[in-house]
C-alpha cells in the first residue's frame, strides 16, 4: 500500500501547483514510498512526515519548476554539440532530490544534472533515478566544484545551505550566459539583485531567481 493515496498527494500540492499533470503523481507516489523506506535507515532528510515531505520537498520543488525561465537552450553555432537545443539545470547539493528530481519528472525536456558529494545520498539518487525510470537525470557522486571547468548549465537550483555565500559563488559559476539560478530559501538569506517570490504555506520560505 502506498504511504499516501494519489488523491492526497495531488490534494496536499494544489497550493504549489495547482493542476499537476495526472502522469506526475503515480511518478511521486513511487519517489515519496522509496524516500520514506531509505530514510528509516539512513537521514536523507530531516523531515518524517509523509504529508509534509510532499509540501515542503514536492510541493516546494514543483512550485520553483513553475517558474523557471532559462532563456534559449544553449544557444551553439554547431548544432551537432551535444547540448544544443538542449535545457540543462544543475542542482547543487541536491540531498534527496529537492528539487531536481521533481523538476525533471515534471519536465523531461529538462536534462538535468543531480550534485551531491554526500556517497549515501548520492547512492539514493542512483536508485531514485532506476527506479523512475529518468533517462534524462545523471548523479554526479562528488563536489560540485569537480565537474568539468568548462560545464556550464541553463538553470542551477540551490536551496538554503550553511555557507550560502560560497555556495551562490560557486552556484554562478556554473550558469551559462542568459541562464538563470533559482534559490529556495528564506527570506533572511535572499542575496540582492533579483526577485523573490513567497513559498505557499510558509512564514518566511522564498522562492528567489535570477537571470545571468
Amino acid at each position: 500500500m502506498p504511504t499516501l493515496s494519489e488523491s492526497a498527494i495531488a490534494e496536499l500540492l494544489t497550493p504549489y501547483f495547482p493542476e499537476a499533470p495526472a502522469t506526475l503523481i503515480p511518478q511521486l507516489s513511487a519517489y515519496l514510498d522509496l524516500l520514506l523506506k531509505w530514510n528509516a535507515r539512513t537521514n536523507l532528510t530531516a523531515i518524517r512526515d509523509p504529508e509534509e515531505i510532499v509540501r515542503r520537498h514536492f510541493g516546494e520543488s514543483l512550485f520553483a519548476a513553475r517558474h523557471l525561465n532559462p532563456g534559449n537552450p544553449n544557444p551553439s553555432t554547431d548544432p551537432s554539440t551535444p547540448d544544443a537545443g538542449t535545457i540543462t539545470l544543475l542542482d547543487f547539493g541536491s540531498g534527496a532530490g529537492f528539487p531536481g528530481l521533481p523538476i525533471a519528472l515534471l519536465r523531461p525536456d529538462i536534462r538535468a544534472t543531480l550534485a551531491e558529494s554526500q556517497n549515501k545520498k548520492a547512492t539514493f539518487l542512483r536508485e531514485a533515478v532506476r527506479t523512475l525510470d529518468l533517462p534524462n537525470v545523471e548523479v554526479w557522486a562528488a563536489r560540485v566544484e569537480t565537474l568539468p571547468a568548462d560545464r556550464q548549465f541553463r538553470i542551477v537550483t540551490l536551496r538554503a545551505v550553511d555557507n550560502m555565500e560560497a555556495a551562490l559563488s560557486a552556484a554562478k559559476a556554473r550558469i551559462a550566459p542568459g541562464g538563470q539560478l533559482a534559490l529556495l530559501t528564506t527570506v533572511p538569506q535572499v542575496p540582492n539583485g533579483g526577485r523573490s517570490l513567497p513559498l505557499p504555506n510558509s512564514q518566511s520560505g522564498t522562492l528567489y531567481l535570477q537571470t545571468f
